[in-house]
């Protein structure tokens, strides 16, 4: 059986709903749905991705490792700001991508919310 790390940031919501911020099994890596604080949604992208870039060091990987992430927001035509955030972290890695408006997440705040996999060698 391979073993199962998880990892919690603290959040509330990880007991209220019952998850965990990322899974890694194997070289499997799982990262849930993020969000974080930002004036407008290139903001929000950007803290989205650099927290999870944390996570992905504390598992061993980096963002070099990503290999998909699923993006979700509340106005498909902010996606040029969205994009141009994942483009300055992503450019030369090009992980598969969706972007998916959705009519509202969590909190009226929030404007963007990314999951991520990764793969380790």
């Amino acid at each position: 059986m391979q073993e199962i790390k998880k990892i919690a940031t603290g959040s509330p919501w990880e007991d209220i709903v019952g998850y965990s911020r990322a899974i890694k099994i194997g070289n499997s890596i799982e990262v849930s749905g993020t969000t974080a604080p930002g004036d407008n949604e290139y903001e929000q992208t950007v803290a989205i991705i650099e927290s999870v870039q944390k996570v992905l060091i504390e598992l061993g990987a980096t963002l070099d490792n990503v290999i998909r992430t699923r993006i979700y927001c509340t106005d498909i035509s902010k996606w040029e700001e969205i994009g141009k955030a994942h483009g300055k972290y992503f450019g030369e890695i090009k992980p598969v991508t969706a972007m998916v408006e959705v009519s509202k997440l969590i909190d009226p705040n929030i404007l963007v919310e990314i999951e991520f996999s990764a793969l380790l060698n």
